[in-house]
């Protein structure tokens, strides 16, 4: 049949073949409904990673996933502690193509603080499991560039603290099921938790400006002693707030891995840090603190009246007998001195026999209206128990009227001293941030005009005294030296002392107690190959309080100082005798 015919036959039929653009478009629509199928399936599965997955640790059975916290921010909203989404590296064993012990020895080139072995344990698990917790952008990147498709890079929800090492005592960490571990995140852990709690961020009392001045301090002064640790804290006299805390060494909550191996000043072992470096030794470690005891039982013994005239004179030209012990001085001056002398001079002899007249009932009174018979009062959960007498026998009491028999916190002593200089008040530390001129309620401990009369001789010891070299210019800094022999078997070691020095200024108007504390500080060049607090401990309250004076509003004034006119006949005359 002649093809032109067939055609015309067709259509004459009335049967039209469908044209080829037909065929196109119906072909066209059934792939972009198969496109849009795709993409559809694809944002859903983009949306529950953005949503499900990237919240949660990898692995349905971890139990590393830290949820959000609040943040905890310094007084002045420095942040400290805070909740941020990172990366984390992690690896599926099974699935590793390449050669295990060259992949972890590339691992521990890019994380230096890691070593190979400890990679090459988790590369050769049975089970899935972190490489790394946390990692930076770039450390993701180079692992990345390793090529290894059993490695993946999930984001989740961790806990920095942005400060590292500052003040790592007081904010503590998060454990990795995400409960606080220590510190503030300890105490405050439901806060932190619960978004209906918290309606800002935990405000601390803290000045990280000044928690960096007192810990930069710290850790100078025990470079130069070469002291086994070190313990500082800065109090607002009037408020109780904590300004500073610090503890040295230290340790990072970015990762806090403890084990129980000896603390030996080195660098950490494996990423780990001795167990010991927990310890909050301002608040959770007792001392006997020596000589700073001994302005706390002349202010006793005054308002007692035991102290009435501050020239009455007491033997100090021998050691004191006590039934069969001798109570002696490190420096005997050999001649009657007064009060304000035995301070100055730093008196055991003296001292003893103030406590003595005070008397055992009212000395126990006083310590205890400050609380040095239980914990020490602040909202953190690391509180000692101090080593408080049991009986107080003649004896007993005359030693602890030095600081001897007795072992308290740092943060006691410091506490009595705000007491002690502010006027009389007794007023708990806190570590959260008070309303500016709110009415922090107090009891009185001392009377007004024996704190004044206080101020007046700490000032002396620093001008006169043993605490010379904390004298900072300007300042007015009053305070005193104690430097305890260190307990031990068999009795008190003459080698081993604690060297504290307790402090506050301006002393004509206190604002701030300043303690620090060195542990076992050796004699050396710094300190003229003295181991006393007034040659280790003291300079570290004069460079501390020359750095942070201007950054809390106290400019220094060399032309102001406290109005000792008073008592500078009763040390003049001393002198004229000898």
């Amino acid at each position: 049949m002649n093809p032109q015919l067939a055609r015309t036959t067709t259509r004459k039929s009335g049967v039209n073949p469908p044209p080829f653009a037909a065929h196109g478009f119906w072909r066209m629509l059934i792939l972009l409904l198969a496109f849009g199928m795709f993409v559809v399936l694809l944002i859903g599965r983009l949306a529950t990673l953005a949503l499900f997955e990237s919240t949660r640790a990898y692995g349905a059975t971890s139990t590393e996933y830290v949820p959000e916290r609040g943040d905890i921010v310094d007084r002045n909203g420095v942040p400290l502690a805070r909740s941020i989404y990172g990366y984390a590296i992690w690896v599926k064993p099974e699935d590793i193509l390449g050669d295990r012990k060259q992949l972890a020895n590339q691992l521990a080139a890019i994380f230096p603080d890691t070593p190979a072995s400890e990679f090459y344990a988790k590369l050769t698990a049975d089970k899935p499991g972190y490489l790394r917790k946390r990692a930076l952008p770039e450390q993701v990147r180079q692992v990345h560039s390793l090529g290894e498709i059993a490695i993946e890079f999930p984001r989740e929800a961790t806990r920095l603290y942005p400060q590292h090492d500052m003040a790592a005592h007081v904010l503590g960490f998060v454990n990795r099921d995400g409960k606080g571990a220590m510190g503030m995140e300890r105490v405050m852990n439901d806060y932190l938790r619960d978004p209906s709690k918290r309606s800002a961020p935990l405000n601390l009392a803290l000045d990280v400006r000044v928690q960096a001045a007192l810990e930069s301090e710290l850790a100078s002064g025990m470079a130069a002693t070469a002291a086994k640790g070190a313990a500082g804290v800065i109090l607002d006299v009037q408020t109780g707030e904590v300004i500073a805390m610090a503890t040295l060494p230290s340790f990072n909550p970015n990762r806090p891995s403890f084990a129980n191996i000896p603390d030996d000043g080195q660098p950490v072992v494996d990423g780990r840090y001795p167990i010991t470096r927990q310890t909050n030794n301002v608040t959770n470690r007792v001392y006997e603190l020596g000589s700073t005891f001994k302005p706390l039982t002349v202010a006793a013994a005054m308002d007692a009246g035991t102290v009435r005239d501050l020239s009455v004179r007491y033997d100090a030209t021998k050691p004191l007998q006590v039934g069969k012990f001798k109570i002696r001085d490190s420096h005997p001056l050999d001649r009657w001195i007064n009060a304000p002398e035995s301070l100055i001079h730093s008196s055991n002899i003296v001292t003893a026999q103030i406590a003595d007249n005070l008397g055992a009932a009212r000395m126990d009174a006083m310590l205890r209206t400050m609380h040095f018979n239980g914990r020490p009062e602040i909202e953190l959960a690391e509180k000692a128990m101090p080593l408080y007498p049991k009986r107080w026998d003649r004896l007993k009491n005359m030693t602890v009227g030095f600081g001897h028999g007795i072992a308290v916190t740092p943060l006691h002593l410091a506490s009595a001293y705000a007491a002690m200089v502010n006027g009389g008040i007794y007023r708990p530390a806190t570590m959260f941030k008070t309303i500016p001129g709110a009415k922090i309620p107090g009891k009185r401990v001392f009377k007004a005009a024996t704190s004044a009369r206080m101020r007046q001789m700490m000032r002396m010891i620093v001008v006169d005294g043993t605490g010379k070299k904390a004298d900072a210019l300007g300042y007015r800094v009053g305070g005193k030296t104690g430097s305890a022999e260190k307990p031990g078997i068999g009795g008190y070691s003459r080698n081993l002392v604690v060297a504290t020095f307790a402090a506050a200024f301006p002393m004509d108007n206190p604002r701030y107690v300043v303690l620090t504390m060195l542990d076992e500080p050796k004699g050396t060049e710094a300190s003229s190959f003295q181991r006393t607090a007034g040659y280790t401990a003291a300079p570290v309250v004069q460079k501390t309080v020359t750095r942070i004076g201007p950054l809390v509003g106290i400019i220094p004034d060399i032309k102001r100082d406290v109005d000792v006119s008073e008592l500078m006949p009763l040390l003049w005359k001393a002198k004229g005798e000898q």
